[in-house]
């Protein structure tokens, strides 16, 4: 009897006494953000709750990646207004991303684009392996 008490308390401990560090280790961590859009128009609004997170996480702030996917990517190549935002988003260390299925379906070659942002060749996918890594994200 002696011994199932203390297997009992012993194993009680161990599930529960161990929860506490894993929530522990989850708030130490910066916060991430994935936004999947499929209209630029989207960007300017993006990139200012992006500048507010910021400034109201300070240090739990961490990456914010903003992917472009469908025929937003269309509105790209030859877009001073793009541009101009593109450069204000590598100022404030916000990875902006077009999807490489999107270029292939709108025979959009890499050199149309802005040196400054990135491809991925999947923004799906990429965008759910980050959420699996922890990003938080949104589709709009």
């Amino acid at each position: 009897m002696k011994n199932s008490i203390l297997i009992i308390t012993t194993l009680f401990l161990l599930l529960f006494g161990t929860t506490q560090l894993v929530a522990q280790n989850f708030n130490l961590k910066k916060n991430n953000y994935l936004v999947l859009s499929k209209n630029i128009q989207q960007l300017k609004p993006v990139m200012l709750a992006a500048k507010s997170l910021e400034i109201e996480e300070d240090k739990k702030y961490g990456d914010f990646y903003i992917i472009l996917c469908g025929k937003t990517v269309n509105n790209i190549p030859n877009n001073p207004d793009f541009r101009a935002l593109l450069n204000e988003a590598t100022k404030q260390n916000i990875k902006v991303f077009a999807c490489g299925i999107s270029l292939q379906k709108f025979n959009i070659s890499q050199d149309q684009l802005p040196k400054n942002i990135k491809i991925t060749e999947n923004g799906i996918l990429y965008g759910l392996q980050l959420t699996k890594k922890g990003f938080t994200s949104i589709t709009i």
